[in-house]
């Protein structure tokens, strides 16, 4: 989806799907002002028992905006990523990393799979993608996807 797009986030999905009704409600409990951060999210999903994924296409079939990234990529505040500074990463990171990827490419469930494997932390995991050029992509949420070639 382009910025072009925010607010229309239920346009990403080709049919709407009947969705448990405790889902949405446990999603509605946590929007506020359109928005819902990452971490509600994957505690609901964790919580219901069900794929991040689907928990993701509830908000958008909601028309809410998700906010603060656990991977710091989008939705904080005005710079959109949370700034981060040139840091040496660890050799163990940086082969976990290209073990992982594929044309350029990690998932976000990679990243995180990642980040509990060294000890380091999810953000920590992104900025070594991003000191070593690999984009993240898919969000285990739907709010991004690899870009098609």
């Amino acid at each position: 989806m382009t910025h072009e797009d925010a607010g229309h986030y239920a346009a990403k999905h080709s049919k709407k799907s009947n969705l448990d009704s405790h889902l949405m409600e446990a999603i509605s409990s946590k929007i506020s002002d359109g928005k819902i951060t990452c971490a509600a999210l994957h505690g609901i999903a964790e919580k219901l028992k069900i794929p991040p994924e689907e928990v993701g296409m509830a908000a958008d079939l909601l028309e809410a905006k998700i906010y603060k990234c656990q991977l710091g990529l989008f939705g904080h505040g005005k710079d959109k990523k949370i700034k981060t500074v040139e840091q040496k990463t660890s050799i163990e990171l940086e082969k976990a990393i290209k073990a992982l990827m594929a044309d350029g490419y990690i998932s976000c469930l990679e990243c995180w799979n990642i980040a509990k494997k060294t000890g380091n932390s999810k953000l920590d995991v992104s900025v070594a993608c991003e000191m070593l050029k690999v984009k993240i992509s898919p969000c285990q949420l739907g709010a991004f996807m690899k870009k098609k070639k």
